[in-house]
Parts: structure tokens; sequence; C-alpha cells
């Protein structure tokens, strides 16, 4: 068995757990600046298609990685209502919280991220929704949060069909009833729902921002978030020049979400 060792910062950290797991790793683990991946054979491409993490790949003892791996997911709780707990845990919700669980690794969205977190607390904040629509839905996690805080429709959708399945098969591990598709907001009929969450990226909230609008019921809201502090100011021009109007702006560490609505 070997051993691949990456540099990344805290940012990237979600996006290469994902690509791990699609190159066959079997077990991950954090280091304090980087992640360790396990692989049963040495491979040399590892290196290559890693290569701008720094990658150095050495032999280890053969012990139950995965195991290991998910020993270092512990359950944690966001805002006032959530408990996200690793699928493989049984642990129960504290009382007055929403048991959610997660598969870390397998998508962007597990909560760990500051830009997740942030969601969730605005989902919580406006809880709970008529018809939500989770753009870019990833592995569901801000989809289940609705529907388990009592929206009456809960819409998600994503471009990537391995995404898409992931996020169905979380879907029925939280019992959450999610309409899901394939596709982006483009795809929404004219003013389908009273709240729209878009965790993605600074430029594709920005691409997004007129189709989100049209996608937005009058007194709906938008909630953008997936970019730092620092492009805050490029998503809220977006918006604002696609008929928006910013009514809210929140910060976790370097990460910003902000809050949207129909002029």
């Amino acid at each position: 068995m070997f051993a691949l060792a990456l540099d990344c910062a805290p940012w990237e950290a979600d996006f290469l757990i994902a690509e791990l797991w699609e190159a066959g790793c079997r077990g991950i683990t954090e280091l304090p600046d980087g992640l360790q991946a396990f692989f049963d054979e040495e491979d040399a491409a590892l290196l290559e298609r890693f290569a701008l993490n720094r990658p150095s790949l050495k032999p280890v003892e053969v012990r139950d990685w995965i195991q290991i791996s998910q020993a270092a997911w512990e359950p944690f709780t966001v805002g006032e209502r959530f408990f996200l707990v690793p699928e493989w845990r049984t642990d129960p919700a504290p009382e007055g919280r929403v048991r959610i669980p997660i598969n870390p690794g397998l998508a962007c969205g597990t909560g760990f991220h500051e830009a997740t977190q942030l969601c969730l607390e605005a989902i919580e904040a406006s809880s709970p929704f008529d018809t939500l629509l989770d753009v870019g839905t990833g592995s569901g996690i801000l989809s289940v949060a609705a529907s388990l805080l009592g929206a009456r429709r809960v819409i998600a959708c994503d471009d990537d069909p391995v995404a898409a399945g992931i996020a169905r098969a979380n879907f029925a591990a939280a019992s959450a009833e999610v309409l899901l598709f394939i596709g982006s907001a483009s795809s929404v009929q004219p003013a389908t729902a009273s709240g729209i969450v878009c965790n993605i990226s600074a430029a594709a909230a920005s691409r997004m921002a007129p189709a989100l609008l049209r996608a937005l019921r009058p007194g709906g809201i938008v909630f953008v978030s997936g970019f730092e502090a620092q492009e805050q100011t490029g998503v809220e021009a977006a918006i604002e020049s696609a008929g928006g109007r910013i009514d809210a702006r929140r910060r976790k560490n370097d990460w910003a979400l902000l809050g949207a609505c129909r002029k």
C-alpha cells in the first residue's frame, strides 16, 4: 500500500477529497497543511495528476485505512438546529437539533466548509420555505436541511451527473423529499421559488445572477456563497446589474454569503 501526501489550502480540501476518491484511493486523512490518501498500488500517474499540490508517494504498512479515515470524522453542529453525522455513525441528535447524515469526501458540501455552514445557517434563519431551489446541489446537504426544516417543496439541480447520483443517495438516507434534475437555474420556470441557495463560486454566482433572480418569486430571497470575502464586491455588482438588491451580508472567517431579492 502507498500513501500520497498533498499540500493544499483549506478551501481546496473538499475538491481534492472528491478527486482522490475518484482516483481510487482507499482512505483519506488530514494533515496539518494538506491531505494524505492511501492507494493499493504505486502509480506514478498520481504525481502528475496532482502536480500542483506538491505530491509525494511512499510505501506504508497495510492497515485498514478506510476504518482509520472514517474514525477521523466526528459529528458536529451547525447553527442552532443542525447536527451533521458521518453516515457510518449512529450518534443521535441532541435535543432540539435536526440530524443530517453526510458522506464526507464524495461530493462538495459535507458541511465542514465555512461556505456550506453559512448556507445552512441562512436556510435555518429563513425556514420554512414554500419552495426552495438548490442550484449546484453537490452532496445535497442544503436540500436535505431545507426539507427537514419543513419546506413544502424542495427542488435541487446539478449539471454533474455524478454529484446528482450522490445527492439522490443522500436524500434517501435522510428521508428527505427532494425533486432532483440534472441542469441549472436556467432550466427553471420564472418565479418558481420563494428561496434559492447557490453555493458554487464567485464566477458561477455572477454568471448565473440573471437566471437566479428570474427563478425567484417576488418577495423571495436568494442566497449565494462559495466565494471568499475579497470576491464579494464583484458578486454584488453582478446581482445588482441583473436586477437584484442585496439584503444580507454574512461572513465566516474568509468566506462570504450574500442574500438578495428582486428589486
